[in-house]
Order: structure tokens, then C-alpha cells, then sequence
């Protein structure tokens, strides 16, 4: 069984605490850290978490902005885990330029598949798809070249 990364950890610590956020109207980091991070502490990368959670929350009218673009419907119909994810893997997109296309994709697949609904994760992957066409042509199109020639 292969490692899981503190990155890992710390993306779904984050969506864990964004969906608490939304849910509740809470927006400390900190008090999101003790929530999500009881039993876990030692597996997150506290400084990545905080990052991911502080910028979302202080980008997200950007990222919702942003996701207009390609979700179906006003973001606050959609599923408050999958939104979380979503605005997560925007976020990444825009403000981590050093995570791979692929990975933020991949990622944000598997915490709507851990955390959303039963279908909820071929939404995000679509709508991340599109979104990584946007952000990230370069890279996107570079993925999709590597796939078709499997």
C-alpha cells in the first residue's frame, strides 16, 4: 500500500474544514486545524493546510469567478463538499503554479470520492477538466497528448 503525503493529508484536512466553513460559517484556520486535525496531526503539513485553507477563503469570490466558467449552475446549488473541493483544486490551479495539472486533478477526484456524493466525483473531475483547460493550457494540453498516444 503506497505512502500517503502529508500534502495528501493536508489537501483533505483542508476540504474537511472549507465544507465546516460553509456549512457552520466558521472561517479560523486555527479552530478548522483542531477540528480536522484531531487524530491526524502528525500525518498534515500544518504550513501547506493553512495556506490552502487562509487563501481560499481569501480568494474565494475569485474562485467562484473563476468556476462560473464551468459548473452548470450557481455554485451555492451545488453539493457544499463538492464546492469545497472545487474551489480547493481552483485555488491550486491559480495559486500553486508548482503543482502539477494532473495532481490537483487527481487529488480533488479522490477527496470528492472519500468525502461527496456517490457521482460526485465525475462532476469535479469534469468541471476540474475544464477548468485545467483554462488555467493551465499549456500543461492540459501536454496531458492530453501523453494520454492519446497510450
Amino acid at each position: 500500500m503506497a505512502k500517503v503525503l502529508p500534502r495528501t493529508h493536508s489537501r483533505a484536512a483542508a476540504v474537511q474544514a472549507l465544507y465546516q466553513s460553509l456549512v457552520n460559517g466558521e472561517n479560523s484556520a486555527a479552530d478548522a486545524l483542531d477540528f480536522v486535525t484531531a487524530e491526524n496531526s502528525d500525518k498534515i503539513d500544518t504550513k501547506y493546510f493553512t495556506a490552502l485553507v487562509d487563501g481560499v477563503t481569501q480568494e474565494i469570490d475569485k474562485l467562484d469567478a473563476e468556476l462560473a466558467y464551468a459548473v452548470d449552475r450557481n455554485l451555492s446549488e451545488i453539493d457544499p463538499v463538492e464546492s469545497s473541493v472545487l474551489r480547493l483544486a481552483v485555488y491550486e490551479y491559480i495559486y500553486r503554479p508548482e503543482v502539477p495539472y494532473r495532481v490537483v486533478l487527481n487529488e480533488a477526484v479522490e477527496l470528492a470520492k472519500a468525502f461527496g456524493g456517490e457521482k460526485g466525483h465525475k462532476y469535479v473531475n469534469g468541471v476540474l477538466d475544464k477548468m485545467g483547460s483554462k488555467l493551465r493550457p499549456a500543461e492540459y494540453k501536454a496531458s492530453k497528448e501523453r494520454r492519446t498516444k497510450k
